[in-house]
């Protein structure tokens, strides 16, 4: 059995946990130290639990506290080679550091990890796809934009957890500077509502027992948009979409 659970999701700071069997991976730390512990407590665990921090990417709401939390409770790190170097003097505080290719799946303990490349402004951005040999999780944050390799990683999988950033209306109208604007929509932003749900509709979605929209705006976006977007492409209730949100994340879901 795999079970996945959100320590919290948006801009303000990311973390994701996956379990299976005796195996637990932290898939980026964007809250302090003492915030992810804290966070982990309300799940039921504690930093010591941890096999390994898995990151995506480089910017700071996904691995701020990265490299203090790996220090001061010994977790190994796996990242490219891009996103190492854009850590620039903090890696060198990191105890054990592994490099990982984009397209090369590699396992943690009973946890199998496959990474793919993703367009988004980082150095050098991967998301992950995480197995047990009978169920998969795909995880998907922080793109501007699809490909065809992004559709072959997430198709059939078991569990979704994908980007719904913003609503286009709300951003466009929004009090956000013009630059940050073209960024945040730009194909190396962040997929808005309607692409999300375009994104899902060219997926093979026929075992998909868990879909969790992530990383929503809290200045352009609402859950109820995000549920209504994805439920259009699911033909399902807007009620069965998850939402992950940035102060609570969300629950342990079980993926049997």
């Amino acid at each position: 059995m795999m079970r996945f659970a959100s320590l919290g999701s948006g801009s303000r700071g990311n973390a994701l946990v996956v379990e299976v069997a005796g195996t637990r991976l932290l898939l980026d730390c964007g809250f302090g130290a003492g915030e992810t512990a804290a966070r982990l407590a309300r799940l039921g665990l504690a930093p010591d639990d941890l096999d390994a921090v898995v990151v995506t990417h480089e910017h700071d709401d996904h691995v701020g506290g990265m490299p203090r939390f790996a220090r001061k409770y010994a977790v190994p790190v796996y990242l490219t080679y891009g996103t190492l170097t854009a850590l620039d003097s903090e890696r060198s505080a990191i105890a054990e550091i592994t490099v990982i290719d984009s397209h090369t799946r590699f396992a943690v303990g009973d946890i199998e990890v496959c990474p793919y490349p993703v367009p988004h402004d980082a150095r050098e951005p991967a998301q992950f796809v995480f197995g047990d040999g009978n169920v998969s999780l795909g995880v998907l944050t922080d793109t501007g934009s699809s490909t065809p390799h992004i559709e072959s990683m997430l198709s059939g999988l078991d569990a979704l957890v994908l980007e719904c950033n913003h609503d286009v209306d709300l951003l466009v109208n929004g009090g956000y500077p013009v630059a940050l604007k073209q960024r945040i929509a730009g194909r190396f932003g962040h997929l808005d509502n309607s692409a999300a749900a375009e994104l899902v509709a060219k997926l093979d979605c026929s075992r998909l027992q868990h879909f969790v929209a992530a990383h929503l705006s809290q200045q352009n976006n609402t859950p109820s948009l995000a549920r209504a977007a994805a439920a259009q492409a699911l033909n399902c209730a807007p009620e069965w979409i998850g939402v992950a949100s940035q102060d609570e994340g969300f629950g342990w879901r079980e993926i049997v």
